[in-house]
Order: structure tokens, then C-alpha cells, then sequence
């Protein structure tokens, strides 16, 4: 154990992917139960407070950029204006630890990695390199390293919470939207993790005729082209937030998720607000392999382009012979009918409510 029950003052610093937060929700959950008294304030980059706004585990969460010299002096800074007695950093990067130590945090724990580990005071040594960890299994071991084993047993479920004003903002957005509606995601950071957009139109026209769905598709201003092409190849009325003109950010974002019976995404941020807020959602996985990203998810349908690959291989290492174009129209269809008609209907677990000021805020807030 490194940070001792009586530090009063703990920093988190997020991830900066989306996804990658999402996944760190587990490790939030456990530490306000295993540090029931201690302040708990999240450091996130600017719009990922969107998506940590409501949580009740957090006292508070600040937003500000770490890029550039300006960006790390900035938040070093805040950092001694909290003076927390302790930091957790879940970046693997070095910027992160600089932050820590020139903010002047007595305890900096994390993993030690790319040449941090003079600036850490406690240290983990990474897992063994070669095959995958579940991001949410990483983050949670570290954070047994610095409270104790006692969270290791934690529950692995992601979470997320819809606030009024994220609720407010979807009914905003989807004023014209007919209900029920799917939602597809057809961005990702890289091209080769996005299927054709052809085909996402095709999977519209299926949902829209076979199932009575609307389609919405969302994704962030930079892939509006993708958006764009996946509307005008489909037969079916596509509505395009992406197109909309208005920006939901990641608040707007989860209140559409929310309410969508089903979401079709490619493996990016979107696909991971989905599980934790127990929407049914069909994910696509190529040339990435799902075993970096394994989340606790019964409500999700995982699709990969190269089913038959050997297990020792991982899928990103072999990127000719996992193109995500092999994952065919059919197979995501039959997935995602999977989902719609099963008997028991699919699981929307609690994270899902609004939370209201009525609600009691998280301790000490």
C-alpha cells in the first residue's frame, strides 16, 4: 500500500482518450469505496469532464490542457494550488509525471514507463509486453499497487451518469428524430479501423426495413465526411448530427447514446459509453484486437475481422490479414438482431438514470 488511509487529498490524472476513461471508471468506483472520506478530484483534458460530469465518486473534475511547455507549467500549477498529498497517473507518459513532480506532489504513482521513473516516487513495473491487458484490468492494478489488494476485487462494470442538462441536450438534438432509433459511429482516429462506409449504409437500410429504426449518425467535426458518405449511401432517412451544425461535445453525445436501442460503431470512444450506460451496441474490430479494450459488457456483441486468427496472435501486429473490410454486412446484422429481439430484452443497468441536483453530491463535495 502506498497511499495510507488518512491522505485526505487525491488526485487522478485521466486518460486522454475517450475510450481509455471510460475504461478507468472501474478504478474511480473502487478507490471513493476502499477512500470513503478522502477528497477525490479527476484532471482530465478539456470536454472529458463532459463525460465524468455526474459521477458521485469524484469531488470534482478539473479540465485543462497539458500540451506544450505552457500546458504542463499550467497544470502544475493547479496542481499546487490543490496541494493533494497524492497522484495517481493513469497516462503512461512522461508529460504526466513532469506535471506531478513540478507540481510538487509528495506521492506520484504510476507505471514506470518511457524513461519516467526518476520523476515517480512509487513506481510499477508494466505488465509483460507481447500480449494484450484489458485496459480497465491495467488501470485497476494499479491501483491496487497504491491502496492495497483489497481492490483488485472491485466490480469491473464501466459507468457513466446522464446529467439533466446531457438529457436536456439530446432531447435538443433529437427533436426530429422518431423513436426508436439506432446510432452509428463510423469515425475512428484511423482510417483502418473504419469499415466502409457503404456498408454502414447498408446496415441503416436493414435496421430502418427489418426493424423500424430510425438511424442517427454522430461522430466528431472532423469526420463529417465519413458522416456524410454513410447518409448519402443509404437508402433510408439518415439523420446526421454530425451535419447538424451544433456540436453535443461528449455531455450531448452520452444523452443520445442513452436513449438509442442500438448503436453500431467501429472500436472508438463511443463504443465504451454504450457499455456503461447499457445501450446494446455491436462493436467492429479491425486491424485492433478487442483484447486490449476487454470490458464487462452483456449487452455487447464484439465482431472481428479475422475470427480465426490464431490466439498468440495479436490482431494488431497483423494488420494484412485482419482488414476490417472482411467483417461482412451479414455478420454485423445478425449480431445486431441478436440483440433486438432476445427474449429477456437487453440489460440497461442503473448508470443509465439522470442525475439531478436533488441527488446527494459525493463526499466532501
Amino acid at each position: 500500500m502506498v497511499i495510507p488511509p488518512h491522505i485526505e487529498r487525491l488526485v487522478i490524472v485521466c486518460p486522454t482518450w475517450v475510450g481509455d476513461t471510460v475504461m478507468a471508471t472501474p478504478l474511480l468506483r473502487a478507490l471513493r469505496q476502499v477512500r470513503p472520506q478522502a477528497r477525490i478530484t479527476a484532471v482530465c483534458r478539456p470536454g472529458l469532464d463532459e463525460l465524468l460530469d455526474g459521477l458521485p465518486w469524484l469531488n470534482e473534475t478539473i479540465a485543462v490542457g497539458m500540451r506544450g511547455v505552457s500546458g504542463v507549467l499550467r497544470v502544475a500549477r493547479r496542481l499546487r494550488r490543490l496541494r493533494p498529498q497524492a497522484v495517481l497517473l493513469l497516462p503512461n507518459t512522461f508529460r504526466a509525471a513532469l506535471v506531478a513532480r513540478l507540481g510538487g506532489v509528495p506521492v506520484r504513482i504510476g507505471y514506470r514507463r518511457y524513461g519516467r521513473g526518476p520523476l515517480l516516487t512509487h513506481g510499477l513495473a508494466p505488465p509483460p509486453s507481447g500480449q494484450p491487458v484489458a485496459a480497465p484490468a491495467y488501470y485497476l492494478r494499479l491501483g491496487a499497487f497504491a491502496v492495497g489488494p483489497d481492490l483488485g476485487s472491485t466490480d469491473p462494470r464501466l459507468e457513466l451518469v446522464v446529467t439533466d442538462a446531457q438529457r436536456d441536450q439530446a432531447r435538443r438534438l433529437l427533436q426530429r428524430v422518431p423513436r426508436p432509433f439506432a446510432v452509428l459511429c463510423p469515425g475512428a482516429n484511423r482510417p483502418a479501423k473504419r469499415w466502409p462506409a457503404a456498408r454502414f449504409a447498408s446496415v441503416a437500410d436493414a435496421l430502418a426495413a427489418r426493424h423500424g429504426l430510425a438511424v442517427v449518425v454522430t461522430g466528431a467535426p472532423a469526420e463529417s465526411e465519413v458522416a456524410r458518405a454513410v447518409a448519402n449511401a443509404a437508402t433510408a432517412t439518415i439523420h446526421d448530427l454530425v451535419a447538424s451544425g451544433v456540436e453535443p461535445g461528449l455531455g450531448g453525445l452520452k444523452g443520445v447514446v442513452a436513449e438509442a436501442a442500438l448503436m453500431i460503431t467501429n472500436d472508438t470512444g463511443p463504443r465504451h459509453i454504450a457499455a456503461a450506460l447499457g445501450t446494446p451496441v455491436v462493436s467492429l474490430f479491425g486491424p485492433t484486437d478487442p483484447r486490449w479494450t476487454t470490458i464487462d459488457c452483456p449487452h455487447e456483441r464484439i465482431v472481428v475481422a479475422n475470427p480465426f486468427l490464431p490466439e498468440p496472435l495479436v490482431a494488431d501486429r497483423h494488420p494484412g490479414d485482419c482488414v476490417i473490410d472482411r467483417i461482412s454486412v451479414g455478420d454485423v446484422l445478425a449480431h445486431a438482431r441478436a440483440l433486438l429481439t432476445s427474449s429477456a430484452g437487453p440489460p440497461r443497468p442503473a448508470p443509465a438514470r439522470t442525475r439531478s441536483a436533488a441527488d446527494p453530491p459525493a463526499p466532501d463535495a
